[in-house]
């Protein structure tokens, strides 16, 4: 079971994302000293790979490797032609591949290649074990599956919410399709969040969906979206807030209507939808307790008892915040929308600082 990483775009926020930026840096493909290579402190977006090497993402200025003391700097000069990377995920191979709304990038070790896209009918719908699904930015129509030789353009099967949604805004500049989430849980099923129609669901034979209102509209009336998703270690999924959580269901028991996902409900943390923070990216640690991170009011910790709040301040204001990612060692990062990246000590989450996280490597 893993989370695919997607890092969110706050289109329906009111905080638009903004298209590549050309950078001034110079592409530097050789691992230098840290004092040689200038480093994004606004850089957002960490990974670890298999090798423990480091990833930093900045929208700027393209991604960084840190590799203990020695750092490499990526940019369009070594074929990564999109610097808003949302997402990383890797094969069993150790290959990398860096999706953004320009392309899904493969990287070789050295180069960065853009995967050529297949056109797909829902019969390329199929759930094999070592496929990598990507969301391609927020504008499609459905997921994009790689099979390790082809990238696969899906689409998501319309159902009413579809005609609800373009009656509501006529006009919306945005795909109410949009995937802000992909998960896939201890089954080995597909949870896709979407921007506007809530969740589709896939186990491997039929694509399913599933809506309720509180998840994708706030109760301000701000459409939020379905930004994230994480399975507990019971076996429960919660999904966006902790109002709820939520197992799938067979389908021989459904009686929602055909297309529709069954599923059962059951009260999660919050009992009131008024006081419930919404969370845009959720995680679980080695120990099974889940971290939920929020736009404005930090990062909570629930251990399946406690439930645990940890604020990010600078100044005495809150840092605005992005992604939530756990790496090979266990440590918690948040990524931020202008700080960099904190890391959490066990205490409380602290700047990253490039030299220190060196040293510790």
């Amino acid at each position: 079971m893993y989370r695919i990483l997607i890092i969110p775009c706050l289109v329906l926020l009111g905080f638009a994302c903004g298209g590549q930026v050309k950078p001034d840096a110079i592409s530097k493909l050789d691992e230098a000293n840290l004092s040689t290579v200038p480093f994004d402190a606004k850089a957002n977006l960490v990974y670890q790979d298999s090798r423990n090497n480091y990833w930093f993402g900045s929208k700027e200025s393209g991604l960084y490797r840190l590799n203990g003391k020695k750092l490499a700097h990526f940019t369009k000069e070594d074929g990564l032609t999109n610097y808003q990377v949302i997402g990383v995920q890797e094969d069993d191979q150790g290959t990398l591949y860096f999706d953004t709304p320009g392309g899904i990038f493969q990287f070789s070790g050295r180069q960065f290649t853009k995967l050529e896209v297949e056109d797909a009918s829902t019969g390329e719908w199929v759930l094999q074990p070592d496929d990598l699904w990507f969301s391609m930015g927020w504008e499609g129509k459905g997921p994009f599956r790689y099979d390790g030789e082809k990238l696969y353009a899906l689409r998501f099967p319309e159902y009413e919410q579809v005609a609800v949604f373009y009656e509501q805004y006529p006009n919306a500049s945005f795909s109410p399709y949009g995937i802000y989430e992909i998960y896939k849980d201890r089954n080995g099923h597909l949870w896709f969040g979407t921007s506007s129609l809530g969740i589709y669901h896939f186990d491997g034979e039929t694509v399913r969906w599933m809506y309720e209102d509180h998840l994708t509209e706030t109760p301000e009336g701000g459409a939020f979206g379905i930004r994230s998703i994480i399975e507990d270690k019971e076996g429960f999924v919660w999904i966006c807030n902790a109002n709820y959580k939520y197992k799938a269901m067979p389908d021989a028991t459904a009686e929602k209507g055909a297309g529709a996902l069954n599923y059962k409900r059951l009260p999660g943390i919050n009992a009131s939808m008024e006081t419930a923070d919404y969370y845009l990216s959720m995680s679980k640690d080695q120990n099974g307790d889940l971290w939920m991170l929020t736009y404005d009011n930090g990062v909570w910790k629930y251990d399946g008892t406690s439930f645990v709040h940890y604020p990010i301040m600078e100044d005495e204001r809150p840092v605005l915040l992005l992604s939530l990612y756990i790496d090979n060692k266990g440590t918690i990062w948040a990524g931020t929308q202008h700080k960099g990246a904190y890391q959490f000590n066990g205490i409380a989450f602290e700047p990253f600082h490039l030299e220190a996280g060196a040293k510790d490597n």
